[in-house]
C-alpha cells in the first residue's frame, strides 16, 4: 500500500512539473525575439547575376571554335557510321578496318577538344567566384540587413523550404546593383 502512495505522490509531482512546464514555455517564447529565416542558393545569385551572363557571353565567343569543331567531328563521325550501316553487307574488311579506325580517330578528336573546351570552362567559373564572392557576400549582407533576417540557411542545406524564404533572386538584383 505505501508502494501505491509513492507512486501516485510521484505522479501527481510528475504532472504538476509537466502543467507547470507548459504554461511557463508560452511565456518564455513570448520574450524571444522573432526568428525570421532566409534560405539562400548561392551560386544561382552569382551566376544568375548579369556579371556572370557578361562572362558566358566572353566565354562563348572564346569557345566558338572548339564547339564548331565538336559539330563537325560529330558529323564526320555520323556519316562513317551511317555509311557503315548502308553499306556493310557491300564492304570489305579493309574498308570496314578503316572506318572503324577513322571513328577511333575522330572520337579521340572529340574528346580532347572537349576536355579542353570543359577545362576552359571550369577555370573560368573558378575565377568569376574569386573575383566576385566579395560582392556577394556584400549583396547577402544588404538583404539580410533589409529584411531583417534572423537566419540564413544555404539551400543546399535545406531539404526543403517553401519559396516564400528564398532570397537569391534579391541577392542577385542587389549584386547587379553593386558596381
Amino acid at each position: 500500500m505505501r508502494c501505491l502512495s509513492l507512486t501516485k505522490r510521484a505522479s501527481l509531482k510528475l504532472a504538476s512539473m509537466l502543467l507547470l512546464a507548459a504554461f511557463a514555455v508560452p511565456s518564455f517564447a513570448q520574450d524571444a525575439p522573432a526568428l525570421k529565416i532566409a534560405v539562400i542558393d548561392m551560386a544561382g545569385a552569382l551566376f544568375n547575376s548579369d556579371r556572370a551572363k557578361a562572362v558566358d557571353a566572353q566565354i562563348e565567343q572564346e569557345t566558338a571554335e572548339d564547339k564548331a569543331k565538336l559539330n563537325s567531328i560529330q558529323e564526320q563521325a555520323k556519316a562513317i557510321n551511317d555509311r557503315v550501316t548502308a553499306d556493310a553487307a557491300v564492304m570489305s574488311d579493309e574498308e570496314k578496318r578503316k572506318a572503324q579506325t577513322d571513328l577511333q580517330d575522330l572520337s579521340v578528336q572529340y574528346q580532347t577538344v572537349g576536355e579542353r573546351v570543359n577545362a576552359l570552362l571550369e577555370q573560368r567559373r573558378q575565377e568569376f567566384q574569386q573575383q566576385h564572392t566579395q560582392a556577394l557576400i556584400q549583396a547577402i549582407q544588404q538583404v539580410i540587413e533589409e529584411g531583417q533576417y534572423t537566419m540564413v540557411i544555404r539551400a543546399e542545406a535545406a531539404l526543403h523550404f517553401d519559396n516564400a524564404y528564398n532570397i537569391t533572386a534579391r541577392v542577385t538584383e542587389k549584386l547587379n546593383q553593386i558596381p
